[in-house]
């Protein structure tokens, strides 16, 4: 859940998971596992990385949650 709406942010965003990954201080194949669900990321890289997006962190969660219903 998470991992599609960060994938879906990066992607209206412009950027490349590499791109990304500069902007927030992650390896892209970090990105890429958070992306694929196969790794949660702590609130402090949760952060950065909405930061690098320019997207609210509850804002992505929030998504997240919605698309569980």
């Amino acid at each position: 859940m998470l991992g599609a709406e960060l994938k879906k942010a990066r992607e209206a965003a412009g950027l490349t998971q590499e791109k990304l990954g500069f902007k927030a201080g992650v390896h892209r194949t970090y990105v890429s596992m958070l992306e694929r669900e196969q790794a949660s990321p702590t609130v402090d890289t949760l952060i950065r990385l909405c930061k690098a997006l320019k997207v609210r962190a509850w804002e992505l969660i929030r998504r997240a949650e919605e698309g569980r219903r």
